[in-house]
């Protein structure tokens, strides 16, 4: 079926088709339609799941938590300050394994106080364990909802799935929903090893001795690891059932390229689009979309920019103190490269707080990426007001 649904909504609907059992949330601007949708589709009866409505997004999360470890499939939403109020539990889902989704509608975090984009929330929580997809429009949000449950009950961690605010969880297009039919052949029910159960009693969340802590987090990063196979292979069976299929990255017009930008989000459909209007001029020019930050995909990063002499890389964010986030890790997969390979990497910090990344915007970066004398290879600020 076809129906016009806003990011948020295209979330919800995920949710819905996945058959989520428990959705427990707190209301946060822009993450709030999706939980307004979910209540809706719970209250109409086109979701049986038990809807949790808690005080607060450390009890949301709190609330996903208990109910995962009883086997259930756990959704919850949030955006910025609510997301930094997880922060611990964030911790305690990752580290106890537990399959648990979460949309994140990317807001820019206070102060200054502000309800529009950028990707600092989700990125302050890259080192937890998380999985994170960021997307690029609501098909892709809705069919990432989908994948993010397969995947996560896959390898037993959880999945953060990212949209920008407004730019998409306001915006409507037209979705492909899955039938329910369909999506159940591709997304079975859950079925957890080990859960709460009052028949074979288990310890859950004890005191670890030095002992066995080290092996708990190398058997998470071997999980983590084990992610790039999985979210590769979950991919190309969503493409088998339903015909979309979105990698792990997208190169765009890179093959002969003298030099590529890298995106994330909704930036990559307006970058794609200047990509070919300098095509159409005869300008070697590409585009690297990076869908999944983690696990970062570097191998895949490698041999996408292998050889590519310039490439600028778009950060919707930044590390105070040290510049892009994306930016960062795209050197740190490129630093051992054979020299003759490896590119001259510029970092472009632009959108912040939900400033508008426009064709002019693209289009400056590519200057200064194909003509970096006045460029700095680490940081640069793009359209900063004086």
């Amino acid at each position: 079926m076809q129906k016009v649904l806003t990011g948020n909504q295209a979330v919800a609907w995920g949710v819905m088709r996945a058959r989520a059992q428990v959705v427990s949330a707190y209301p946060i601007t822009p993450q709030t339609s999706i939980i307004e949708e979910l209540a809706d589709l719970v209250s109409e009866g086109k979701l049986d799941a038990s809807f949790i409505k808690v005080e607060s997004e450390h009890s949301a999360l709190a609330g996903c938590i208990g109910a995962s470890l009883t086997g259930a499939r756990s959704f919850t939403a949030t955006s910025a300050q609510g997301l930094a109020l997880m922060h611990e539990l964030i911790h305690w889902a990752a580290g106890a394994r537990l399959p648990i989704v979460l949309a994140d509608v990317n807001r820019a975090m206070a102060p200054g106080w502000t309800i529009w984009t950028d990707q600092n929330d989700t990125l302050s929580q890259r080192d937890t364990g998380w999985l994170q997809f960021y997307c690029e429009s609501n098909q892709e949000v809705l069919d990432t909802a989908l994948q993010a449950f397969k995947i996560a009950e896959t390898i037993k961690l959880p999945v953060m799935l990212v949209l920008d605010a407004f730019y998409l969880s306001h915006t409507a297009e037209a979705i492909d929903i899955p039938e329910a039919p369909e999506v159940d052949a591709f997304l079975p029910p859950y079925r957890a090893d080990i859960k709460v159960d009052v028949d074979n009693p288990r310890a859950f969340g004890g005191m670890t001795g030095v002992d066995v802590y080290m092996e708990f987090r190398y058997m998470q990063q071997e999980a983590m690891n084990d992610a790039l196979r999985v979210s590769a292979e979950v991919d190309r069976e969503f493409a088998q059932h339903f015909g979309r299929s979105y990698g792990l990255i997208e190169p765009y017009r890179c093959e002969d390229a003298e030099a590529v930008i890298v995106t994330s989000g909704t930036v990559t459909s307006t970058a794609r689009d200047v990509i070919d209007e300098w095509r159409d001029r005869g300008e070697a020019v590409g585009l690297l979309k990076i869908r999944t930050f983690r696990p970062f995909p570097i191998a895949l990063v490698r041999d996408a920019l292998r050889g590519i002499p310039k490439v600028g890389v778009i950060d919707r964010n930044i590390c105070p103190g040290f510049g892009g986030i994306f930016a960062q890790e795209i050197k740190a997969s490129m630093y051992d490269m054979e020299e003759r390979f490896r590119p001259a990497i510029y970092g472009f910090i632009a959108g912040l707080g939900g400033r508008d990344i426009t064709p002019k915007t693209i289009t400056e970066i590519l200057e200064k990426t194909l003509h970096p004398e006045k460029t700095e290879r680490h940081l640069n600020w793009i359209e900063l007001k004086a």
